[in-house]
C-alpha cells in the first residue's frame, strides 16, 4: 500500500464497506480531490460532495472512525508517499500539471491491472454477447463510439448507444430481444441521470452490465455486475479522459481474445480495405 497513489490508497480505505449512495458521493469526491482530500474541513468536503456536513460525519464513522476529526488524522498519515510528486507539481503551469496527473492516472490503471482477472471476466462476457450494446452519454458518448468502432471490426453486432432519450430504453429492449446477455457502459462526470437509470433498467431485464467508471465509487457502481474504474483529470476546466480511453482498448484486448475468428475477421477487414483504397499509406 505505501507504494500506491494517494488515491489508490483512498480506494483501498473505502472498499469493502456497505455505503449508502450519499456516503459514496463523498467518497468518491475524496477520490478525485486525494491531494486535497487529507486537508480539507468537513464543511469544505461537504461542499466539495454536494452533501450536509453531519453526512461527512456519519460517512467518517461508517469507516470505523470515531469521528470526522479521526478520518481526517488517518488521512494524513496516508500523505507522504505522493508528497514528493505533489511537490514537484508545485513547480510546474497548470498545463504541465494537468499532463502529470494524467499520467499519475495511467499509474494507477496500471497497478489495477496487475490483477487480470476482471479484464479477462470482461471480456469473456462482451464477447459472449450478441448483439453487444455499448452506452456512453454525454461526456462519456466519444467513449463508447471508440469503443463500438473498433469492437465492430472483431464482434458481429455492436448497437452503440448514445443517444438518450425516450428511444434509449426501446433500443435497450431491441438488443435483449435479440439475443444481448451483457452490455457495457463508460460513465464518466457529471454523471446523468439517464444513465444510472438505463443500467437499472437493462439489469431489470436480465442484461449483465460491465461499467468503465472514474471511480468505484460512481453513481453508476450500484447498477453494475463488474466495475472497473479508471480515474479522470481535472486540472483543467473540462475533464480528461486517457485513463478510461485507455481502459476501453484493454478490455478490447481481452474481447478479442475471447473471440476465436477475431484475428480472421480482422484480416479480412484490412484486405477488403487495401482492395478500395481506403486508406493513404
Amino acid at each position: 500500500m505505501s507504494g500506491s497513489s494517494p488515491a489508490a490508497r483512498l480506494q483501498e480505505l473505502f472498499e469493502g464497506r456497505r455505503l449508502t449512495p450519499t456516503q459514496r458521493r463523498i467518497a468518491h469526491s475524496m477520490v478525485r480531490r486525494a491531494g486535497d482530500a487529507p486537508f480539507l474541513s468537513s464543511v469544505e468536503l461537504a461542499e466539495l460532495a454536494g452533501v450536509s456536513q453531519p453526512s461527512v460525519t456519519r460517512f467518517a464513522v461508517a469507516l470505523g472512525f470515531d469521528g470526522y476529526p479521526a478520518l481526517r488524522r488517518r488521512l494524513r498519515e496516508m500523505v507522504p508517499a505522493g508528497a514528493e510528486a505533489g511537490e514537484a507539481a508545485e513547480t510546474c503551469n497548470e498545463y504541465q500539471q494537468a499532463v502529470l496527473g494524467e499520467i499519475e492516472n495511467l499509474r494507477r490503471l496500471a497497478e489495477l491491472l496487475a490483477d487480470p482477472a476482471p479484464v479477462e471476466r470482461a471480456g469473456r462476457l462482451l464477447a459472449a454477447s450478441r448483439p453487444l450494446p455499448v452506452l456512453g452519454l454525454r461526456a462519456a458518448s466519444s467513449q463508447a463510439r471508440g469503443f463500438g468502432y473498433f469492437a465492430a471490426k472483431v464482434h458481429p453486432d455492436v448497437r452503440v448507444l448514445d443517444e438518450g432519450g425516450s428511444m434509449l430504453r426501446d433500443r435497450i429492449d431491441a438488443a435483449r430481444r435479440a439475443g444481448a446477455s451483457a452490455l457495457i457502459c463508460f460513465a464518466l462526470p457529471r454523471h446523468p441521470r439517464e444513465v444510472v437509470d438505463a443500467l437499472a433498467y437493462a439489469r431489470g431485464l436480465g442484461l449483465t452490465v460491465v461499467s468503465v467508471a472514474d471511480s468505484g465509487f460512481a453513481p453508476v457502481a450500484g447498477h453494475s455486475d463488474l466495475l472497473i474504474p479508471a480515474a479522470v483529470g481535472t486540472g483543467l476546466a473540462f475533464d480528461t479522459a486517457c485513463a478510461p480511453m485507455l481502459l476501453g482498448r484493454v478490455l478490447l484486448e481481452a474481447m478479442c481474445d475471447s473471440l476465436p475468428d477475431a484475428q480472421a475477421r480482422l484480416e479480412e477487414f484490412d484486405a477488403g480495405a487495401a482492395a478500395r483504397g481506403l486508406f493513404v499509406e
